[in-house]
């Protein structure tokens, strides 16, 4: 079966539950306002999208491949970004919510998270080197293993990362933040 091929094309207010959307490849795309919460998308290809105010939660991403996509404003719970086509893996997320979401060993260097809620994201042996965290929630995030080396987490906060089993080499974080890398030695620091 030949994949269709769909170039420069805006979807807008679709509810993809109810009409799936095409099999293929997506490129230079602009979806808005969709709900692809729940929605079969193993082995489709987005290049160079973009996903404004959409609802993609508990979305099924098997061989998906994500090229230099954005998502700005979008709901996002419970993905497998673990599960996700390796080559050429690139985003960029803006005010959204990745709550109980994984990049388990995923590499997505220099990835832009901006007002992300990241709440029990597990980022276990994820290399995060040069991503910037910008006044992300990483309340009960996994970080095991993981490379955030020259990570930038100035402005996050909620994150517990233990400096032992994590390469955090030149990365940056508050003086605010400090507890949240002494948290296993259960030090009251004021």
């Amino acid at each position: 079966m030949e994949l269709a091929y769909i170039e420069g094309k805006t979807f807008d207010k679709i509810d993809f539950k109810e009409k799936p959307l095409t099999k293929g490849e997506y490129e230079n795309c602009h979806f808005q306002n969709c709900d692809l919460s729940n929605c079969d998308l193993s082995n489709y290809m987005f290049t160079d999208c973009e996903f404004l105010d959409c609802n993609l939660s508990l979305a099924n991403l098997p061989m998906t491949a994500f090229r230099d996509i954005q998502f700005k404003d979008c709901k996002m719970l419970g993905l497998r970004f673990d599960n996700c086509d390796e080559f050429g893996l690139s985003f960029s997320f803006e005010n959204c919510t990745l709550n109980h979401s994984s990049f388990f060993k995923v590499k997505i260097i220099k990835t832009t998270f901006k007002d992300v809620q990241l709440q029990e994201v597990d980022f276990t042996e994820a290399d995060l080197t040069s991503s910037v965290f910008d006044n992300c929630d990483l309340t009960g995030a996994t970080f095991d293993n993981t490379i955030i080396e020259k990570a930038d987490f100035s402005t996050s906060y909620g994150y517990s990362i233990d400096p032992e089993i994590n390469r955090i080499k030149k990365a940056k974080f508050s003086i605010h933040g400090i507890a949240g890398l002494l948290e296993k030695y259960d030090l009251k620091i004021s």
